[in-house]
């Protein structure tokens, strides 16, 4: 294992991120056991989460690199700096070694697009043109894809298309510069992801085409691209939808980036969707990322559970003061009616309504209750919060060899339903 990580260029790829920073022994344990043939991103935080936990770049990287490396993991190890914005968070996370770049460029999307009439459309249209630039170059064109799927790119697709993603586009491949410019003066190796996918609405395959051939025309280093897929991709639990659907549609979008790239498809709210993983794999042939999170959190309440059910049942009951505020910027559908009340249940029976059990889950699928999105968007107001975060980090560091048992057994799931799609 090198002291530093490095790109993982096409090979596919398995993101941990951890919100308490004493996942990673979980983490390596379960890629151990069962992550042959892929690789592993240990540090992984979005500057999102590093705001609402108070951890720095620098302590990510360390807490995932040390514990690593005092695991025994002895291969690579890619370094995903999440959902960045601005040119500042590339500079705090290239300066600490991060070396996956995923740029966000959700702000800038027209998320009523889709539903725009004609008039309406045209009259965005007259107002994004000029972020648009590239509009002519596609219109009316049409491309095969080798699933026999043709993508016309008529005018209502790419007026549509400079509507919804003309300015994110622009912000892209502005930061793209960026972040090309400030490691190859540092004469650093590094690779970028573009996440589209945190909209309403899915990304069609001529957004996609348009999308992903401007960045490469423009000199991005993409090694890996997250569409809005169809279906509910909702945080915390499995996939809803139609998996025959999402299996045509994987497809289609994965021939769309062996034709401009190749590039990976990258699946974000990966965590527990484990019905459709070895869709995915298979789809992509194997060219896929996958990013996880609030799972690894969700395992430490576990173990807070088993150990101290008093705590947990005081987490839950905080965590549904702050739900209404927190759950604001994921998408997620439970509702504080969907989980009973501490004061209605068992310790066995909140485990099982707040972050389920696998032996109560059928073979090849992720979990479901809503009570898991209650817990998974307070983990911010839980982990800095002066008493629950000490329980909470206090408990981990009783108990390590429960946290490592209990990731290992939750990822051993995720990498083995990727793998049979490999």
């Amino acid at each position: 294992m090198s002291d530093k990580c490095v790109t993982l260029g096409l090979a596919p790829s398995f993101g941990f991120g951890d919100r308490t920073g004493l996942a990673t022994p979980g983490h390596v344990a379960a890629m151990k056991r069962c992550g042959a043939g892929i690789e592993a991103i240990y540090p992984q935080q979005s500057i999102r989460e590093m705001t609402r936990t108070s951890r720095t770049p620098q302590q990510v990287m360390d807490d995932a690199m040390q514990a690593a490396r005092a695991s025994g993991w002895s291969g690579d190890i890619g370094a995903d700096a999440d959902h960045l914005k601005i040119p500042e968070d590339v500079d705090v996370t290239a300066a600490v070694g991060f070396t996956f770049f995923t740029i966000d460029p959700s702000d800038d999307v027209d998320q009523k697009a889709d539903d725009y009439d004609e008039p309406t459309l045209r009259e965005k249209f007259s107002g994004a043109h000029s972020d648009a630039s590239w509009y002519e170059s596609y219109l009316g064109k049409t491309v095969k894809l080798d699933t026999g799927t043709t993508i016309e790119l008529d005018e209502q697709a790419c007026m549509r298309a400079a509507v919804k993603y003309g300015q994110a586009i622009k912000r892209a491949l502005k930061l793209g510069d960026y972040i090309k410019q400030v490691n190859e003066q540092a004469g650093s190796d590094y690779e970028i992801e573009l996440s589209v996918d945190e909209t309403d609405q899915p990304t069609t395959l001529a957004e996609h085409y348009i999308i992903a051939d401007q960045c490469l025309k423009g000199g991005m280093k993409l090694v890996s691209l997250a569409p809005r897929f169809i279906g509910d991709f909702e945080k915390g639990i499995d996939f809803k939808g139609d998996l025959a659907a999402l299996e045509a549609s994987l497809k289609d979008h994965a021939a769309v980036s062996s034709a401009l790239g190749p590039y990976k498809l990258s699946l974000h709210s990966g965590s527990d969707k484990v019905s459709m993983y070895g869709i995915l794999a298979s789809a992509t042939g194997g060219r896929f990322h996958v990013k996880t999170a609030g799972t690894s959190y969700l395992e430490a309440l576990r173990v807070v559970a088993r150990h101290d059910a008093t705590a947990f049942r005081e987490i839950i009951d905080f965590s549904r003061e702050r739900y209404e505020t927190d759950k604001a910027t994921y998408h997620v559908s439970a509702t504080l009616a969907d989980a009973p009340l501490t004061n209605d249940a068992d310790d066995l029976t909140l485990e099982r309504e707040y972050l389920e059990k696998w032996e109560d889950v059928p073979v090849g699928k992720g979990f479901t209750k809503p009570g898991r999105q209650i817990l998974h968007c307070t983990f911010g107001s839980v982990l800095t919060d002066a008493k629950f975060g000490k329980i909470v980090h206090d408990c981990l560091k009783a108990h390590p060899d429960t946290y490592s048992e209990v990731l290992d057994d939750h990822f051993g799931r995720h990498l083995d339903a990727l793998r049979s799609g490999m």
